[in-house]
Formats: C-alpha cells, structure tokens, sequence
C-alpha cells in the first residue's frame, strides 16, 4: 500500500532505488511525476528514523513529451529471398540434386549479414557489367561502392549517436559513460563516397551514355560539384574584393596606356605620310 508523506520535507534526501512510477495531471500542459521508492538511507542527522521497508512518493514537475524515432529507411538487402543460395554456393552444380536441409543451410536464411551484402553487391554488378567476366571496369566499381555507402548509411542511421565504451581505468565488469559517436564508419562512408564520386566524373567525362545508364539503374542522382570548395569566410570574402578591384584597376591602367599607344602610332604614322608627300612634291618640283 502507497503511503503519501506530507509533512515530511527530509523524504528527498534519501537516496533510493526506483520501483513504480505514475504521472497526475496538473494545470495546463505540465504534469506531475510521481515516484515510489524505498528509502535505504538515514536522514542526515536530524533524529529521524531510517524507513527500511516503506515507500515516500517524490513529486517532480515537468513536462511528459512522447520519445520521437524516426522511422528506419527500408533497407537495400530487404528484397532478397531467403531461399537465395550464398554467392560462395550459388554456382554449385551439385546443390541443385542436394537436399532441401543443406539448401537450408546454405541460403539466406541462416546466412549472416555479410553474405547477405555479398549477394546485393553480385546484384548490382550484373546490371551494369559489360559482359560475363567484367570485375574491374568503372561501373562495376561504382555499383560495389554504391552496396557498401548504403550498408554504411543503414548503419548510421540504426546507430546514430552513443555507445559505451570501455574506459582505460575500468575494470571488466563495468563501462565508462562517455558519449561516442562512430566516427570510424562516418569516415569510411566519406572515403567510399569520394572515391564513386571519382568514379562517376571519369565516366561521366568519357562514356556519357555508359554514366547515364549507371545512374538509371543503380539510383544515383548526381549533382555537378560546385566551382569553389572554399568556405566562405569575411577575411576570404574581403581579400577577394580587394584584389577584384586591383585587378579592375590595373585593366583600366593598362587600357589608357594601350589607347596611349595607338594614339601615338597614328600620329606618327601621319607624320610619316605628311613627310612622303612633301618628298614626293620637291621631286616633282625638280
């Protein structure tokens, strides 16, 4: 039976364990959170009496807000069957009179997730091979690369921020509570994006019609990379404008000395021709 402690102000100094807990209704949107716990710890000095076995209810104001997940994306390896033989096994003649148990055994079915990757990597390179026996070429790369940044985006967003890591000074049975995030398939990720984005430019700048095909039938969209990777910083923005309009100054400096120049060719070159005729007069005049 809950038993509700009024008149005692020393109840929220004890140090309990969590056993039920229930949420009032109060004014307006908040609501009131009560707790049962049995209180194991003596109040500090002040002549009260350890309540070993009984419960005190602690009321706490704040706001109940439902936790909010979002939804996992659908996952590339959800269309396979999991009658689908491992790509170790699928080209075994000897599987097709074997029994259903090792059939079993060696499908989907009791495959783990990398065989599972395997299969949807062989999937992907079937639809833009060139032939039979193409491992190597461009599009091939780009579909093995396309299977492992989605393997590692389904990861990320199945494991988005914290784990537990065990601590330096810990000992085996407990775990520090830092906060870390994987930052080492974050940058596996990047890396095998950077390296299709490559993939893609190449193809993109030799075989269009090939690139266009890849893009269709693996489902990447492209995005022309912007013409400046720099960020844009007020020092960077201000050093640009001031040689912008060092540069548009040394232009017009340059255009005054160029009209300067012909200005001066003409003229001399009308001096020049002023001259011939005079020649040309005296001759006739002799």
């Amino acid at each position: 039976m809950l038993r509700v402690l009024k008149s005692a102000p020393f109840v929220c100094q004890y140090v309990a364990k969590p056993a039920f807990s229930a949420l009032l209704p109060v004014h307006g949107s908040a609501c009131l959170s009560v707790a049962a716990r049995p209180l194991t710890r003596i109040s500090h000095g002040r002549g009260h009496e350890a309540l070993g076995g009984s419960f005190a209810v602690q009321a706490v104001r704040h706001y109940a807000r439902p936790s909010r997940r979002k939804k996992a994306p659908p996952s590339q390896l959800d269309d396979l069957s999991p009658a689908t033989l491992k790509k170790d096994y699928a080209e075994v003649p000897l599987l097709n009179t074997a029994d259903d148990l090792i059939k079993r055994l060696l499908s989907l079915e009791l495959g783990s997730h990398k065989d599972r990757l395997k299969v949807k990597e062989q999937q992907l390179v079937e639809k833009v091979r060139r032939d039979d026996h193409d491992r190597s070429s461009t599009e091939v790369k780009v579909a093995l690369l396309t299977a492992r940044i989605r393997n590692y985006q389904e990861h990320m967003h199945k494991h988005p921020k914290v784990r537990l890591v065990r601590g330096r000074r810990a000992t085996s049975h407990c775990f520090s509570h830092r906060r870390h995030r994987d930052k080492a398939n974050k940058r596996r990720m990047l890396m095998a994006i950077d390296r299709r984005k490559k993939h893609l430019k190449y193809l993109r700048r030799t075989r269009h019609d090939a690139f266009e095909l890849v893009c269709q039938q693996l489902g990447i969209t492209y995005t022309l990379p912007p013409p400046y990777y720099r960020t844009l910083t007020k020092r960077w923005m201000a050093k640009k404008a001031f040689c912008t309009k060092v540069f548009e100054v040394i232009q017009r400096r340059r255009a005054k000395e160029k009209e300067a120049r012909k200005e001066a060719a003409a003229a001399a070159t009308v001096v020049q021709e002023a001259a011939e005729q005079d020649e040309d007069a005296r001759g006739t005049a002799a």
